[in-house]
């Protein structure tokens, strides 16, 4: 059984959808949870709803492409709780489009939260991570990193969050914090069940096991890697995908 009593937790973009799910997830084993995200309306509600499940959560907004909010987030956790003891960047856009059509700032804005913004809160969390000798960061990419048609610029920013996890994991071993990476599949989400009913049959099609994923069949990966019980598990890049990309 997991247990995340004591231990404090960050989940970036957890207003809604996956990153919420996570957020709950980790609640519901005892961890206080700050849910952060640039909507902090959408944020509250989501720490009303933990609440009421019996969890213990705050919402702090924050954009992660912004380096002084993202500081702020780290900071004002530590100070307020005198631990961190669990990071999910989870936060993350989306502006697809074919790479010859692919406007400067499309490709931009994407790489500035998908990429630099997990850069922005690992970086701060690290310097406390490393203070402390412990300490568990997972960092949500993407099946999208092995290439996908209209995605330049998501794909290039969650490759990079795939290496980036590896580099830290090196980086951070010796002072007892673990890094891993997961990739999520299709999942269930409000966003995707607003695509048309053929791209959603499509997709449901290049999954052996036939079915989109649920966000706490994502969220309870996390759990177990944010549990002591994976306290040897380090640098790992774990798809979460009912075997869509093998």
């Amino acid at each position: 059984m997991i247990d995340l009593q004591n231990k404090i937790a960050i989940v970036t973009g957890a207003a809604q959808g996956l990153g919420q799910g996570i957020a709950e997830k980790l609640a519901s084993l005892n961890a206080h949870v700050v849910v952060s995200d640039v909507n902090q309306e959408k944020a509250e509600q989501a720490v009303s709803t933990i609440i009421e499940k019996g969890g213990s959560a705050e919402a702090i907004a924050c954009n992660v492409a912004n380096k002084e909010e993202a500081d702020n987030l780290i900071k004002k956790t530590v100070e307020q709780h005198g631990s961190l003891d669990i990071l999910v960047n989870n936060a993350g856009i989306n502006k697809d489009g074919m790479l010859h059509k692919m406007s400067d700032e499309d490709w931009q804005s994407v790489i500035d939260v998908n990429l630099t913004g997990v850069f922005n809160t690992m970086q701060p969390a690290s310097h406390y991570m490393r203070g402390a000798g412990s300490g568990s960061i997972i960092n949500i990419s993407s099946a999208s990193w092995l290439g996908n048609v209209g995605q330049a610029n998501y794909s290039a920013a969650k490759a990079g969050v795939v290496g980036i996890t590896k580099t830290a994991s090196r980086e951070l071993g010796k002072k007892n914090v673990t890094v891993n990476a997961i990739c999520p599949g299709f999942i269930e989400t409000d966003m995707t069940r607003a695509v048309p009913e053929k791209v959603w049959d499509t997709m449901i099609d290049k999954i052996p096991m036939g079915k989109a994923g649920k966000p706490e069949d994502v969220a309870n990966c996390i759990a177990f890697l944010s549990s002591d019980q994976a306290n040897y598990i380090t640098g790992e890049v774990i798809n979460v995908g009912g075997g869509m990309v093998l």
